[in-house]
């Protein structure tokens, strides 16, 4: 599993799960500290910013440790609706294509798919995460007009 934590010009940071190991919100929480650091090497003009943040409602994701973590690092959240996926820009937008990429290749290792996956998003043209940001914006516009709910019934 990779965890993609990236900005509207590029990825900041993936981090890939240990074969076998499990998201703990403990390990979530350190995720983020090291995704601060991250952003500190990467967007140093950042750190007197004001970062918002955005992550789905997943279990790990909404603890009370994460939450915490948050606080501490001064993000802002971004709220995520429940039931709302289609919010999730690195579902409808970043994953689909990288998915294509990937598809019909073989690989005989894991670092093989990691080297593919990292040299996929090396190769993205910087515009492609604007609009995957301008992306966010249309539909999160969208479900606050339909009140919560993303496909028009």
């Amino acid at each position: 599993m990779a965890s993609v934590f990236w900005d509207a010009e590029s990825i900041l940071f993936i981090d890939y799960l240990e074969k076998g190991k499990t998201m703990t919100r403990e390990y979530y929480s350190n995720l983020l500290t090291r995704l601060d650091e991250k952003i500190c090497e990467k967007r140093p003009g950042l750190q007197k910013k004001k970062i918002i943040f955005h992550q789905d409602n997943a279990s790990t994701h909404k603890s009370v440790l994460a939450m915490g973590k948050l606080r501490d690092l001064h993000y802002e959240l971004l709220e995520h609706p429940p039931y709302s996926p289609d919010l999730a820009p690195a579902d409808f937008y970043l994953f689909p294509k990288l998915k294509l990429f990937l598809a019909g290749q073989r690989f005989f290792s894991n670092q093989e798919v990691i080297a593919a996956v990292d040299g996929y998003f090396a190769d993205l043209m910087k515009n492609h995460y604007r609009d995957a940001i301008m992306a966010l914006d249309h539909c999160w516009n969208k479900c606050i007009s339909l009140k919560g709910h993303y496909v028009e019934k």
